[in-house]
């Protein structure tokens, strides 16, 4: 049973797979509410949830590879990506000038409070949640080059 949760937890998975998404209001970096679970609902819609911060290479990394199949996955998958940033108060200032360079065509969020970021047990960041009607549907902590063709691979699946 023990090697068995190991190469669950090892491909992915968790106890949140198949939880509903919980309903929390964050900010856009414009100003704009969303609420995670009821403005990223739309039926059989793929929603990327990728946690990041501005102190993170990793993350920066990843949603800058993801950005380079984002078209092509946005099209052919019907995936939206949401990168929610969970830089507090003190590094919150960082967020808009980095993504004045970075351009990236996702929607962000900011998680100053880390209340979503609690509501869904995240102990580190970069950590993909993947949503699909309103359930969390696959986790993925950590990043290493070439994970986003196991995302879209996994994507692909759901």
């Amino acid at each position: 049973m023990k090697k068995l949760l190991l190469l669950l937890l090892i491909a992915g998975f968790s106890a949140y797979a198949q939880k509903a998404m919980p309903s929390v209001s964050l900010k856009s970096v414009d100003n704009k509410v969303y609420n995670v679970k009821n403005d990223f609902a739309e039926k059989d819609k793929l929603y990327v949830f990728s946690f990041w911060a501005t102190w993170c290479a990793p993350c920066i990394n990843e949603l800058d590879a993801i950005k380079e199949h984002y078209a092509q996955w946005h099209k052919e998958l019907n995936v939206e990506v949401v990168a929610i940033s969970i830089d507090d108060s003190r590094t919150q200032k960082r967020v808009k000038p980095m993504l004045i360079g970075k351009s990236w065509p996702y929607t962000i969020l900011l998680d100053t409070n880390q209340d979503l970021r609690r509501a869904l047990a995240i102990a580190n960041v970069p950590y993909t949640v993947v949503v699909k009607n309103k359930k969390v549907v696959y986790v993925h902590n950590g990043y290493s080059q070439g994970a986003e063709k196991e995302l879209y691979n996994k994507l692909k699946e759901l």
